[in-house]
């Protein structure tokens, strides 16, 4: 290992590594690095081939700008040992126990806007703001069944949460593909571990849907409903209802009928109770919302009004995805629960606001830009490595629709090892997409995924 990690300059670079401290080795990846002490190179590098041949003729793929790609895996788990991650746990129960209870408000009595926490404009302009989704009252009151927390490390090595999904998260996919691979590529090493499971997923996510069943049915249809084998996530899609033992249908497989929803089937129509959707709101239901949407299903959204079907997550979850109802968390958490927030947003500049956006305009080549409705990074604009006349585009955009952009500052995220031509070098991380809940279990737990959505069921 010694020589893998010659050079390696991670702890001497101005953000935070994972593995390396200015003192030396940090005491979680202790373990770790032990494992490896008696690794050859020529040994570590066989088994970071075989975990990429493993991946491509297992198909785990992921999107970028329309292209399928094989999902890349570093070799080198990343530790978060069990106080942080506690600590992350706890922060993000209490950021989804406080956006349901927001959306609740939101789509019913409004006290928020009564008592000016937020202004009423920031929701009702938001785009995925969707009247047809008031009125509708979970069965067991849940509206968020899986979140997805998005977290950085700072430089000082503090967890901050980057945004919310809890409209249509996605990527725990990886999750369970990636312990998988990592634990045969390094059996060693989690044999010296206390690991928190994650093969658990599927049962739990299935529960919590099945616990989201309308009143009165005590032996729930539960189905994946998925845009068809072109969509990015189709992998996940496919992974998670064959390992719940569900079914797994597209728009047109469904019909409503008298206030129900029924799936075709080989033996006829059978009643479905729970649709676990991986299909955006405006597509969903073309009597709603997009008119020419072939991917859901006519009459869906009444039959949902109708209290004879869930739709998980609920449909209008996305106002709280919007980006500037996040500068607002903080201050909701006060309102809802008369807490401080466990887990501290990144600074960020509403451009709606006049003097915030006069201080982003006069720091435009310093800021990264965010439209507020963006998701998995599209439109994001990062001012020190922009031209000027991208810079000057921005500018016009910005002032012709302040309310659709905030800015950030560029967060030096935290560098973990990565194995990069026969030795080990400090590799950006990503965000780590955190739980609502977690499984149980107790110890270290070797992340092999940047996302790791949590299904609550009540």
């Amino acid at each position: 290992m010694t020589a893998m990690f010659e050079g390696y300059s991670g702890a001497a670079g101005p953000a935070f590594d994972e593995m390396f401290a200015d003192d030396g080795l940090r005491a979680p990846y202790a373990q770790l690095s032990a494992s490896l002490d008696d690794m050859t190179e020529p040994e570590l590098r066989s088994r970071v081939d075989a975990l990429a041949t493993a991946y491509l003729d297992q198909g785990v793929t992921f999107d970028i700008g329309g292209e399928e790609r094989a999902f890349p895996l570093d070799i080198l788990p990343r530790v978060i040992e069990m106080e942080a991650w506690s600590r992350i746990e706890k922060g993000v129960q209490q950021r989804v126990k406080v956006l349901e209870m927001f959306l609740e408000d939101v789509y019913d009595a409004g006290r928020v806007f009564e008592d000016g926490v937020i202004p009423r404009s920031v929701v009702t302009t938001s785009s995925h703001y969707h009247r047809a989704a008031a009125g509708i009252t979970p069965p067991n009151g849940v509206r968020i069944q899986v979140s997805g927390i998005d977290l950085v490390r700072d430089n000082a090595g503090e967890f901050r949460v980057l945004e919310d999904n809890v409209r249509v998260p996605s990527g725990v996919s990886y999750v369970m593909t990636n312990r998988r691979a990592i634990s045969s590529a390094l059996p060693e090493t989690f044999a010296q571990h206390r690991i928190r499971p994650v093969a658990s997923y599927p049962q739990r996510l299935l529960s919590a849907l099945r616990a989201a069943a309308p009143a009165g049915v005590t032996d729930p249809t539960v189905v994946v409903l998925t845009p068809g084998v072109y969509n990015g996530a189709y992998f996940e899609h496919a992974l998670l209802a064959r390992t719940m033992g569900v079914e797994l249908v597209e728009g047109r497989d469904l019909v409503c009928r008298r206030g129900r929803v029924m799936m075709r089937t080989t033996k006829g129509l059978e009643q479905v109770h729970v649709i676990y959707r991986r299909v955006d709101d405006e597509f969903l239901d073309p009597v709603q919302f997009r008119a020419d949407s072939l991917l859901g299903c006519p009459g869906l959204i009444n039959a949902a009004r109708a209290g004879n079907v869930t739709i998980a997550n609920a449909v209008g979850n996305g106002v709280a995805d919007d980006k500037l109802v996040y500068t607002y968390m903080p201050d909701l958490i006060r309102y809802y629960i008369g807490e401080e927030p466990v887990l501290r947003n990144v600074d960020t500049w509403r451009c709606g606001e006049a003097d915030h956006r006069e201080e982003v305009m006069d720091r435009l080549d310093e800021l990264v830009l965010k439209p507020v409705d963006g998701s998995g990074g599209k439109g994001i604009v990062i001012g020190p490595r922009a031209s000027a006349a991208e810079l000057e585009e921005l500018r016009g955009k910005v002032l012709d629709d302040p309310r659709a952009w905030i800015a950030q500052p560029v967060v030096q995220l935290s560098t973990v090892p990565t194995y990069v031509g026969g030795r080990m070098a400090p590799g950006t991380s990503t965000s780590a997409r955190s739980p609502s809940t977690t499984a149980s279990g107790s110890g270290c737990c070797p992340a092999a995924s940047p996302a790791w959505p949590s299904p609550r069921a009540s």
